[in-house]
């Protein structure tokens, strides 16, 4: 049925149509100037535009002296505590952090043991699918993209709720607990299903259990004989900890503000958030990132060779290898430029873990692209601020050590996110805002109507 929809369009036809398209949506680029108009909502010197407040996370990359802008080691902040502190707390007592995480982001404090014993017991107890969810909505209709899949559930999830439409702080808590319970096994029951039909392997599906944490479940559900070493929980624990929240003017959640302000509902709000991160210049970053390596090792001898490294770095920003787009991916970032902390964090971690995997050599890799990128980068481009990896850098290294499978790593940022999310919609609810709608100005030149006869 979808190949005869797509040939009825002639091709001809269609292609003067995409012409028409796309000659009367051009505006000259001298307007964005004229009337000042902070693209991207952010100035040329890469700050943002304040649009709104926030308790939840904060991102800090400069200061400002005598109104200049000084670039400092980025920081990150969940709810007034440095992401550094966070992660050195729970590692520093051998256990994981992303429950204690949701924790700290939806409620604003730390909890005692008792009452993270009695969250996480609240998340675990409450994992599993409503009835035939899984057998419904995921294997009898499989996606190639989870991150599609995924919004389709949680759209779907909207007729499983009797007060989906209650928009009260105690329902949307509700929900979003039960959203981030949820969420792993709508993933790898996502992966598990698209293996079957589009990759003609087994299906296997794991029920979560309660016994284990967040990160131990996927990686149980995941893989077929449910193994996995205590490092390997602990650092895709680790990877869920450093992706949950980014601030209010990240895009994904800012999309949480701007549809929450409109009244919608939880389930409409998510699965905005979720077509936001699936995006390359967003969530989905983290496995071109991947496949710009695979590409690196293809076309590079020896790998420890930095005048070789180097020079295929130089082809790749001038556009003449890899997906000829010109970019280092998980090279710079919208607010960071001397250092994204979670990159910092994780290749900091992720050398215990290609120890483990036999992997030191390709780590090595990454650490020289790291280094010499920036250079590169400055040779060829007129940098504003300066530019580091980000946390999309590291991060697909580590899935890929894990074993998890490329069509997983946007998804499990979602996993992650889904928390901040959630307390960025309650925030934007309980501070009543108006709906959030920002100007554009019109620059079209006024015509007047012709009549048919006269075309």
């Amino acid at each position: 049925m979808q190949s005869r929809v797509y040939t009825e369009f002639d091709t001809r036809t269609l292609m003067s149509l995409v012409h028409k398209a796309e000659d009367v949506s051009e505006i000259d680029s001298q307007y964005y100037n004229q009337y000042i108009v902070k693209r991207g909502l952010r100035d040329i010197d890469g700050r943002g535009v304040l649009v709104g407040l926030t308790n939840i996370g904060e991102v800090h990359s400069y200061i400002v002296d005598e109104n200049e802008i000084i670039p400092v080691p980025g920081r990150l902040l969940y709810r007034g505590i440095d992401i550094n502190d966070i992660v050195n707390g729970f590692l520093s007592e051998h256990r994981h952090g992303f429950e204690e995480t949701c924790y700290l982001l939806l409620f604003g404090e730390l909890p005692t043991a008792t009452e993270l014993a009695d969250f996480k017991a609240l998340l675990l107890n409450n994992q599993r699918l409503p009835e035939f969810f899984a057998r419904d909505m995921i294997l009898e209709s499989p996606s190639k993209d989870i991150m599609n899949l995924l919004s389709r559930s949680v759209l779907a999830l909207y007729s499983y709720d009797d007060r989906p439409d209650d928009t009260s702080v105690a329902n949307v808590l509700r929900q979003s607990l039960q959203l981030i319970a949820w969420f792993p096994s709508l993933a790898v029951y996502g992966y598990q299903a698209y293996s079957h039909y589009h990759g003609d392997n087994s299906l296997v599906l794991h029920s979560p259990r309660s016994d284990l944490s967040i990160a131990e479940n996927i990686l149980y559900m995941l893989r077929p004989d449910n193994s996995f070493t205590e490092l390997e929980a602990r650092m895709l624990d680790l990877a869920l900890v450093l992706h949950a929240e980014h601030g209010g003017g990240n895009n994904s959640s800012f999309v949480t503000h701007v549809l929450t302000s409109s009244g919608t509902d939880t389930y409409a709000v998510i699965a905005a958030a979720l077509g936001s991160l699936k995006g390359p210049r967003h969530g989905g970053a983290n496995a071109k990132v991947v496949k710009m390596f695979e590409d690196i090792k293809q076309n590079v001898k020896d790998w420890d060779d930095e005048n070789e490294v180097e020079s295929y770095l130089a082809r790749l920003i001038r556009g003449e290898a890899f997906d000829r787009a010109g970019l280092i991916y998980g090279l710079g970032h919208a607010v960071y430029s001397i250092s994204d902390p979670r990159a910092v964090i994780l290749r900091n971690q992720v050398a215990e873990l290609a120890r483990e995997k036999n992997m030191e050599k390709e780590y090595r890799l990454y650490t020289i692209v790291e280094r010499l990128a920036p250079q590169v980068i400055a040779k060829y481009r007129q940098v504003y601020k300066g530019v580091s990896a980000n946390v999309d850098f590291y991060s697909g290294l580590i899935y890929r050590m894990l074993g998890i499978p490329p069509e997983l790593f946007t998804p499990l940022f979602a996993v992650a996110r889904i928390s901040g999310w959630s307390a960025h919609r309650i925030e934007e609810i309980v501070n009543a805002g108006k709906i959030i709608r920002p100007a554009y100005k019109s620059v079209a030149k006024r015509r007047d109507y012709i009549p048919m006869e006269h075309r």
